[in-house]
């Protein structure tokens, strides 16, 4: 998902450089909210995560 978010910004970067500021704005704010999104399900991730056990081998 990290990767869908820097690709959207570098797309807005691009796009903001060819003058096109109205994509480059939605490009952003697709980067910004994959991002948000990335950090939630990462510390959810983390939290549960850390109730459990490691393989007993």
């Amino acid at each position: 998902m990290i990767r869908w978010a820097i690709g959207f910004a570098i797309l807005a970067l691009i796009a903001a450089l060819l003058g096109f500021g109205g994509l480059a704005g939605d490009f952003g704010y697709i980067a910004k909210v994959l991002v948000f999104v990335f950090l939630v399900l990462f510390i959810v991730s983390a939290i549960v995560g850390r109730g459990r056990a490691g393989p007993l081998v």
